[in-house]
This record gives C-alpha cells, sequence and structure tokens, in this order.
C-alpha cells in the first residue's frame, strides 16, 4: 500500500489493464515506432481496464457521486480508446 491507503503499482499487476514490470521494462527498452506501438497497445489496455471498473461502478455503485464520475470515465477512456487504435492504424 502506499502512504495514501491505496495500492501501488506493483500491487495492482492483476488488475485488468495493468500493466506488468515485465511490461514497463519492455517499454522502457522499446524504440522508433516499435516504442510507440508498444505504449499505444498498453495504455489502450490500460483504458480498457478503467473502463470494466466505471462500468462496475455504474451496475452496483451506491454513491451517485461516483456513478456520474464513473460513466463521465466510460465517455472519455472509450474517446481516447478510439483515437490510440486510429494511432495504431497510421503506425
Amino acid at each position: 500500500m502506499d502512504e495514501i491507503g491505496g495500492m501501488d503499482h506493483g500491487e495492482m499487476g492483476g488488475m485488468s489493464g495493468m500493466m506488468s514490470q515485465e511490461d514497463m521494462t519492455a517499454l522502457e527498452e522499446a524504440q522508433g515506432t516499435g516504442a510507440a506501438r508498444l505504449y499505444l497497445e498498453q495504455m489502450t489496455a490500460h483504458h480498457e481496464g478503467a473502463v470494466d471498473m466505471a462500468r462496475d461502478e455504474v451496475a452496483d455503485g451506491q454513491n451517485p457521486h461516483a456513478t456520474t464520475l464513473a460513466e463521465q470515465i466510460i465517455n472519455d477512456q472509450e474517446a481516447e480508446i478510439a483515437q490510440m487504435q486510429q494511432m495504431l492504424t497510421d503506425l
């Protein structure tokens, strides 16, 4: 856990869309177009995980402020996913 009670990056490796240490290392070592492709693929997966979590909140959440935020996250992240997918196509 980090100092504010959340999980640090290493503890979230099993969550949908969270990068493993191996993923981070591969990204650090990648270069050129390969680095761009890997970054976009990893960020797309990360955003898809955020959308999944937000959908769970919309479906099961009890706090109207949190569900409203989750709906906005879904809209924003899906738009960014579409943008990254287009960027991947253009590589």
